[in-house]
């Protein structure tokens, strides 16, 4: 399933005995675009707390009622360790959590005590002389980040296409202003060379010129085709 990342904000994540939250935003890999984590506010029940929740422990989407369905209980959410999502996620924080909900850590690496006591000692240091994970990135941080060619600016991002069979990213949602008559428009981020985090820019291979073939963006696309040969558009309405 094609979705937009913004028709993911009302969604709803549901443990195996009740709602766990609301997804506020998620955490993706900028060299890999696969998705890492959903950080849920817990509302109430956690009152003025979020958690990251793995991917790994989604289920089956329920689209018509807009829950992500987890193999998660509300005992295993409370229990979980406090982490600051405000903050920039070092890869202890992860190791942690992987090791709270029993998640296999993705970089592959084996979560022995030698290779632990590496991970203090990392070149880029987030809260309290932790190791962050470099390429983890938040998606509402990216949102408005300036779109860069290789000759010049062309716009600005405004969303993420997802594919939620894989949980990963394959399209910026970037709008161009007056630029182009078509003043949004889709592109692949295997066309995306780097992103700078000081001056908030994601650079491009591309030249201007080739961006003025760039699919245009059209939220109410028929882009995902059900068993009936209906089709839903990128927010997963049905098209008439």
């Amino acid at each position: 399933m094609k979705r937009s990342l913004k028709s993911f904000s009302h969604f709803s994540l549901g443990g195996t005995d009740g709602e766990i939250g609301k997804v506020k935003e998620l955490y993706l890999d900028d060299e890999s675009w696969k998705i890492r984590y959903c950080v849920v506010d817990t509302g109430d029940w956690l009152p003025e707390r979020k958690v990251l929740i793995a991917v790994q422990s989604l289920l089956d989407p329920d689209w018509q009622n807009d829950i992500l369905k987890t193999s998660l209980t509300l005992d295993q959410i409370k229990s979980s360790p406090d982490i600051d999502t405000d903050k920039p996620v070092s890869r202890q924080q992860e190791i942690k959590l992987n090791e709270h909900f029993s998640w296999q850590n993705y970089w592959f690496l084996p979560l022995t005590d030698a290779v632990k006591a590496t991970l203090p000692n990392a070149n880029a240091s987030g809260p309290d002389g932790q190791a962050e994970n470099p390429h983890l990135r938040s998606s509402e941080a990216l949102i408005g980040y300036q779109i860069q060619a290789s000759d010049g600016p062309v716009g600005h991002l405004i969303d993420f296409i997802i594919d939620s069979d894989h949980w990963s990213i394959t399209d910026l949602v970037i709008d161009m202003g007056t630029w182009l008559s078509s003043n949004k428009i889709l592109l692949p981020v295997n066309n995306v060379n780097g992103i700078n985090w000081s001056s908030r820019d994601i650079n491009l291979a591309l030249q201007m010129q080739e961006i003025k073939h760039a699919r245009p963006y059209d939220p109410e696309s028929a882009v995902n085709e059900l068993g009936d040969g209906t089709f839903l558009d990128f927010y997963g309405r049905l098209i008439s």
